[in-house]
């Protein structure tokens, strides 16, 4: 079984850790329940299924039931309150406090560098330009940045782009991508790319009175649809994304950092029923 810092969720650490002991003894959920203290012999499965939550006072009869020991407990209720929490700020504040105790035992966290790769703008611009400069220095790729940003800014975020494997430096200030994408696993990306919707949806709507209508393109439509009508149309927009993915990978000499944001959003509620005339 994986060391638990290679988990972000909580529920396949525990899905995991009884499979384990599943696979190697006559170990059941209601053993399991039963080990932790509670009554309930499906108690346990139901958390594991999503279809319930550890509450503060039962992870930690779990994280010992599991046989967790020092930092095992402290990652493990870090990951509980992560996981539960429902504020992306809040589970900021958890996924740090994971991350520093994978660092404080000399563990790398899984996808740590994916949290910190989509924390800013910053880090997509400068990995997708570095390699359009060859030898250029912070300072020269900061001022092709549109959004204001310092030398030191640039040199931090092309520190941590070489660090993690994002770039590769083959030359002095000459960078290439060790990848054409990025991904995480499927545990943390939901979290860590709601971060950059965010910052990029704020520098999408600054972008309507920052360039002129020839540099950028904003459109939309409002329009009703079902739930049939919905899955179809974002069918669509993936194969619209995929698509412009592919154009974008068949250029030739790259000169600039665009932006494509695609966001199909409800302005109403659902509507039960057939309304009265």
């Amino acid at each position: 079984m994986r060391p638990i810092v290679e988990y972000n969720d909580y529920r396949v650490y525990m899905a995991d850790f009884y499979e384990e002991r599943k696979r190697t003894s006559a170990f059941t959920w209601r053993e399991f329940a039963r080990i932790a203290g509670f009554t309930s012999p499906s108690y346990l499965k139901l958390v594991c299924d999503g279809k319930s939550s550890l509450s503060r006072v039962a992870m930690n009869r779990v994280a010992v039931a599991m046989g967790l020991v020092g930092y095992e407990i402290d990652y493990f209720e870090a990951m509980v309150n992560f996981v539960n929490a429902q504020k992306d700020d809040v589970k900021k504040e958890y996924l740090d406090k994971m991350a520093a105790i994978s660092a404080a035992n000399k563990v790398r966290l899984i996808d740590e560098n994916a949290f910190e790769y989509y924390e800013s703008w910053r880090n997509p611009v400068v990995r997708e330009l570095a390699p359009m400069m060859p030898g250029a220095m912070p300072g020269e790729i900061a001022k092709k940045c549109c959004q204001t940003v310092s030398a030191q800014e640039v040199r931090k975020s092309l520190n941590f782009l070489e660090n993690a494997g994002f770039l590769k430096q083959t030359r002095e200030n000459v960078y290439e991508q060790t990848d054409k994408a990025v991904a995480g696993s499927k545990e943390a990306l939901p979290f860590a790319i709601r971060m950059m919707h965010r910052e990029m949806g704020r520098l999408g709507i600054e972008s309507i009175d920052q360039f002129n209508a020839e540099d950028r393109h904003v459109a939309g439509v409002t329009l009703g649809v079902n739930r049939e009508g919905y899955e179809e149309i974002v069918k669509e927009l993936e194969a619209c994304r995929k698509k412009i993915i592919s154009i974008a990978a068949s250029c030739g000499k790259l000169d600039q950092v665009y932006r494509l944001n695609l966001q199909f959003f409800p302005l109403s509620k659902k509507v039960k029923g057939k309304l009265e005339e």
